[in-house]
């Protein structure tokens, strides 16, 4: 069964060189354009099946977290469309949302009824999560007495502890010391094993081998290869060894609107 299903998907933003230049476009009631459209994605379709574990790959600027962001709902699509079944967190900008006045503890549970959990649900894995994120006392403090490192492990124990049937992760995973961070990773592995389908965007290979059965490649925003890690992964490396180099990003000026 297909849990992730993504149809001809682009993304398109508009690009102002100044300020002024998007106010004077609202002031002229879009009839004359003063941006450059810049297409972050072109034309992306593909499948994932329940269960399955999925590296996202490519060179920087590639359109990996856009993808990714897209298939969370964080961000919408300018062409194409989406359908995605089950229950899905996304760690991606950890500690976005949080309100800095509410405790640790208020945070996690609001997190989870914006996630569609039960308060009651989330209450019986307070313990789990406050133990898993290793704040000890903070978790009952304002979270604006926390460091960055402690916002950010609040979040990850919060976004990983509620069982998701859908595990999106992004490449950015600074939670704290390299042994939390094992520990994040050893959590998300426990997850894959247990049947979660996971997303995965990563520039090593070694974690691409590690947690994943299957990779897509992205270069320029466009899909270049999908299949199984071991084919896929030899394509990234062959790209990234000539320099890293990036497919040419799409600009086109924008024209009159009328």
């Amino acid at each position: 069964m297909d849990v992730i299903q993504v149809n001809n998907i682009s993304k398109k933003y508009n690009i102002y060189d100044r300020p002024v230049d998007r106010l004077k476009e609202i002031l002229t009631r879009n009839k004359r354009a003063y941006h450059r459209e810049f297409w972050a994605l072109h034309d992306i379709s593909l499948k994932i099946k329940r269960g399955d574990s999925v590296a996202l790959l490519g060179p920087n600027g590639s359109g990996k977290s856009t993808l990714l962001q897209i298939i969370a709902g964080v961000l919408q699509p300018t062409v194409g469309t989406l359908a995605v079944k089950g229950r899905t967190t996304a760690i991606l900008e950890l500690g976005a949302g949080f309100q800095p006045d509410y405790t640790g503890r208020e945070n996690v549970i609001m997190n989870g009824i914006i996630l569609g959990i039960p308060e009651k649900e989330i209450e019986k894995r307070l313990p789990q999560i406050a133990e898993f994120a290793e704040l000890g006392d903070f978790f009952d403090q304002p979270i604006r007495t926390y460091s960055s490192g402690m916002v950010v492990r609040l979040a990850f124990a919060s976004m990983i502890n509620v069982d998701p049937e859908i595990l999106l992760v992004d490449e950015a995973m600074a939670v704290g010391d390299r042994r939390f961070q094992l520990k994040c990773l050893d959590k998300i592995y426990e997850l894959r094993q247990r049947g979660t389908t996971l997303v995965f965007v990563t520039h090593e290979p070694g974690q691409a081998y590690k947690y994943c059965e299957n990779a897509v490649l992205l270069n320029g925003g466009n899909l270049m290869m999908q299949g199984s890690v071991d084919d896929v992964v030899p394509a990234y490396e062959e790209l990234m060894s000539k320099d890293g180099q990036v497919a040419q990003k799409v600009f086109v000026k924008a024209p009159a609107l009328t």
